[in-house]
């Protein structure tokens, strides 16, 4: 540092604007000192009393006082809205010490300009230079701000309530909300019928993604081969028909199948028994109710599969098929070996993409068996129960927030490792320009 870097950058320091004072940016330093002068007078009235707030939750609950012969009701602490405010607290001192940060840089990069020889720009410079040169910036700052305020507070809620005993029948504002640690891990992992819930939901979810995955992908991108050979006639038909699966809306066609594989007056098996056959219990029993979840979920998701094959086929060089062709090749062997590689290479990404929606796939199971048959063994789930089904019942059905905080961040934890593996060891990402 020479001659104005180190008193501009310890006057940045000492107090926001000072340093651009000393630079002879009046206009910005006056901003920057009113940013200061608002933060230090938030600190001093609220600051305190929101992170108290977080750490206690909360002394004194809603109680009923008897005034004159007559009880009312007299409001106190909410924990879950100081939880709240302090989670904003703390944001606004992260946005704060940024804008600190950002002016103590500011005022030694003026200044290093300063010993350079550069006069320091005007305001109109400046607020022209945020015109055009920080114009990208400007306009990203909004979608950085609405993420932290939409996406990261609610995923940092989300944690600090698997922390808590927030659950029924201990709910605010009539109880307080308490720090517990990790006790509701401990009981989900350790503790009987919540471990075992916990255990025999994840194993079916786990099983269940990788098998609608795999089943969807195969069934899809055979049809579309099929479809695509030469010799097939009414291609657009074909794919037209195929296609009305994808296009009538999920919700009427689970609807539909819920009332079609009813097991007392489904006409399924009606016509089963009409055949001579007994009728099979689709959604009452476990094994078939699974059985039924996936090949219903197959049956909806393996048009936009073959959809999306039918295109990467295109791309596909014709040269290719005529060197197999000239060399003998069967068309099985053409298959494995040029038409599922390059379908692979292109589709990789929405497989796991794939994988990851059929994780968290809430709608299959919530409207065709809303995660029945009922599982004595279990807390609050079914035997079709995924994850994220058995996190809709904790939270709207039976107010167990905490388990249900829990729970999300597993989900939330196996879904970004998993994606994150595969999105690195993906060959689409490596070697984006094998198809031209």
């Amino acid at each position: 540092m020479t001659r104005h870097s180190t008193p501009a950058t310890m006057l940045s320091v000492l107090f926001m604007g000072m340093g651009q004072w000393y630079n002879r940016q009046f206009m910005k330093g006056l901003l920057f000192i009113a940013v200061e002068l608002f933060g230090i007078y938030w600190i001093v009235t609220r600051l305190g009393n929101s992170i108290a707030g977080l750490i206690s939750l909360g002394h004194t609950p809603r109680t009923m006082v008897k005034v004159d012969k007559v009880y009312q009701m007299v409001d106190g602490d909410h924990s879950i809205f100081l939880m709240v405010e302090g989670l904003i607290s703390l944001l606004v001192v992260f946005i704060f010490v940024a804008l600190y940060v950002l002016n103590i840089r500011d005022a030694w990069a003026t200044a290093k300009a300063r010993d350079s020889g550069v006069e320091p720009h005007v305001f109109k410079v400046t607020l022209k230079n945020i015109g055009n040169r920080y114009f990208p910036h400007l306009i990203l700052f909004l979608p950085l701000t609405a993420s932290l305020m939409l996406l990261v507070m609610p995923i940092i809620f989300t944690i600090l309530i698997a922390f808590t005993d927030f659950a029924a029948p201990n709910l605010p504002p009539a109880k307080l909300v308490h720090w517990v640690g990790f006790e509701v891990f401990n009981k989900l992992t350790y503790l009987g019928t919540w471990s075992k819930t916990l255990f025999g939901v994840a194993t079916w979810t786990v099983f269940w993604a990788i098998v609608t995955t795999i089943t969807t992908y195969l069934l899809g991108t055979v049809v579309a081969v099929l479809i695509a050979q030469k010799g097939i006639r009414w291609k657009k038909m074909w794919r037209t028909l195929l296609i009305i699966p994808f296009a009538v809306p999920n919700l009427v066609s689970l609807l539909v199948f819920r009332n079609l594989l009813n097991s007392e007056f489904g006409p399924i098996n009606q016509y089963l028994e009409w055949m001579g056959l007994s009728g099979l219990p689709w959604l009452s029993d476990p094994f078939w109710a699974r059985f039924t979840v996936i090949t219903v979920n197959l049956w909806l998701s393996f048009p936009l599969i073959m959809i999306l094959v039918t295109g990467v086929l295109t791309t596909i060089p014709k040269d290719l098929y005529e060197a197999a062709e000239v060399d003998g090749a069967s068309r099985f062997f053409t298959f494995r070996a040029i038409t599922l590689p390059l379908v692979l290479f292109s589709t990789a990404p929405i497989f796991i993409a794939q994988f990851a929606s059929n994780f968290n796939n809430f709608n299959v199971i919530f409207l065709l068996t809303n995660g029945n048959p009922i599982m004595p063994d279990y807390v609050y789930a079914g035997g079709t129960d995924l994850l994220v089904t058995w996190l809709y019942k904790l939270t709207l059905i039976n107010n167990q927030y905490n388990f249900a905080s829990v729970l999300s961040i597993l989900i939330f934890l196996v879904v970004a490792s998993l994606s994150i593996i595969n999105y690195r060891n993906t060959q689409a990402f490596k070697e984006e320009d094998m198809i031209q």
